[in-house]
């Protein structure tokens, strides 16, 4: 292993080691940035007004390409490494299930790559690593977008650890993140129970309200809810205080908004029936991610030339013993994912992915939500996803975790490095495919303006917040 795999892989484990949750990712950016550091590049940290968010630069003049990076963790997803089954290293800790260890570095490994080819052929560019954090939960990106982070960047480059090598196609779905707070009155539950108005009932009522609204919204949409707040332990009590937390999910973010007013309505409805206070607190929201053709095709022809990652009979082993972890109906859905891509016997046999799934752009919507939606409206921007995990490994969980550090997934990190790295050489060695590539993007929002779906007054906050 070289120099600079070794500090890579070193400063992907050491997130894996330091697992924080949204805009509290303070380890792991300080040992990203001291990478950065390391390597020459000038780092600003505190950008956008966030913390634990920060951008590394090298290089002068245009074009500027930039690489998204990622480092959050998941809340009680504690899980020892390179084992096939449960144990935590800590219970109810964080732990790195979605695989955001692997994420920064690889985009970190790209910007390397990419700094030294400025270097050594003395050609005009620049290269910036963003540091995004909070994209669990907290759509750090959109923050960034809004404060004007990305205002300078011709292009960004990005992907997700996964159990398949293949370009992000895909569109995504918007999202609005929201508290509703209910506050009654207490009383003695069995004593003076009609003296108490339930803020509990409040939240009960309305979560039963959004289920029947269910049935009469598009089929494409989410309607997630988490009770943040029960009103305390003692059930002789008529809570006075309780919370839910919503996540509203559609394709399109007007299609959000229009259910969510809806769901508004609903939590309206449930303080008229339970004579409670209804407040809200806009927690977060992103924009549904828009695919630019142009340099997706790019990054596919550059997947095909690094190729995917080769596997020793050991690797291969491991890599079975996890997808025996998996119920039935995982392993069907890991099989269904690759239909007509290959066999089953092949998936079934393989455990790892050591094939690339052709490019197959399509107007399908993943049902999944990410905040490089909003970058992808003021940048052309293109994905990928490599087999960092055994097939079927399914996201946040604790498969993921333990996972994150094997060879399995560092190869696959390693690769996604050279892939993206090898794209941006592509584009700026080539200035009309830089050009179609930015024309497909001014194409698209023609007639329509990016308008950041989190209000100006609305500041991140800790997942606890």
């Amino acid at each position: 292993m070289n120099r600079t795999n070794k500090l890579l892989c070193d400063v992907s484990d050491y997130v894996w080691a330091h697992p924080e949750t949204r805009f509290e990712e303070y380890e792991s950016m300080e040992k990203i940035c001291e990478a950065l550091e390391q390597e020459g590049f000038a780092v600003e940290k505190n950008v956008g007004g966030i913390e634990t968010a920060f951008v590394g630069t090298y290089g002068n003049g245009g074009p500027v390409i930039g690489f998204l990076g990622e480092y959050d963790a998941l809340a009680g997803l504690s899980q020892k490494s390179g084992i096939t089954e449960k144990e935590a290293i800590e219970p109810n800790a964080n732990g790195h299930g979605c695989g955001h260890n692997l994420l920064g570095t690889a985009s970190l490994a790209a910007a390397f790559a990419l700094k030294d080819y400025l270097e050594k052929n003395n050609v005009s560019g620049t290269v910036k690593y963003f540091g995004c954090p909070g994209e669990e939960g907290g759509s750090g990106k959109t923050y960034m977008v809004r404060e004007g982070v990305f205002k300078d960047v011709d292009l960004a480059l990005t992907w997700h650890p996964g159990f398949a090598n293949a370009v992000t196609v895909e569109s995504s779905l918007a999202n609005y993140q929201v508290y509703f707070k209910f506050e009654g009155i207490s009383s003695h539950a069995a004593g003076s129970p009609h003296l108490g108005r339930s803020a509990l009932d409040a939240v009960e009522l309305m979560n039963k309200g959004v289920n029947y609204l269910r049935e009469h919204v598009i089929q494409d949409a989410r309607m997630h809810y988490a009770v943040t707040n029960a009103g305390g332990i003692s059930p002789n009590v008529v809570q006075p205080v309780a919370e839910v937390l919503y996540l509203v999910r559609a394709p399109q973010l007007e299609q959000v908004k229009s259910i969510f007013e809806r769901v508004v309505k609903i939590a309206e409805g449930a303080a008229l029936m339970t004579e409670t206070k209804m407040t809200m607190r806009f927690d977060k929201a992103c924009s549904n991610y828009i695919p630019n053709r142009s340099l997706e095709k790019v990054v596919y022809e550059k997947m095909v030339e690094v190729g995917p990652s080769t596997y020793t009979d050991e690797e291969k082993a491991f890599a079975k013993d996890i997808w025996n972890t998996l119920t039935e109906e995982q392993k069907d859905a890991a099989i269904q994912a690759f239909d007509g891509i290959a066999e089953v016997g092949e998936v079934s046999d393989t455990y790892v992915a050591d094939f690339i799934t052709p490019y197959q752009p399509g107007e399908k919507v993943k049902p999944v939500s990410t905040d490089v939606g909003d970058v992808s409206w003021v940048v052309p921007t293109a994905q990928c996803t490599t087999a960092t995990w055994a097939i079927g490994t399914p996201g946040h969980s604790w498969q993921v975790v333990s996972q994150g550090t094997t060879s399995i997934a560092k190869k696959a990190m390693l690769q996604t490095g050279k892939i993206l790295a090898l794209t941006a050489i592509e584009v700026l060695e080539n200035k009309e495919l830089l050009e179609e590539i930015k024309q497909e993007h001014e194409a698209k929002f023609k007639n329509r303006t990016y308008e950041c779906p989190i209000p100006k007054d609305v500041q991140p906050t800790r997942l606890k917040g």
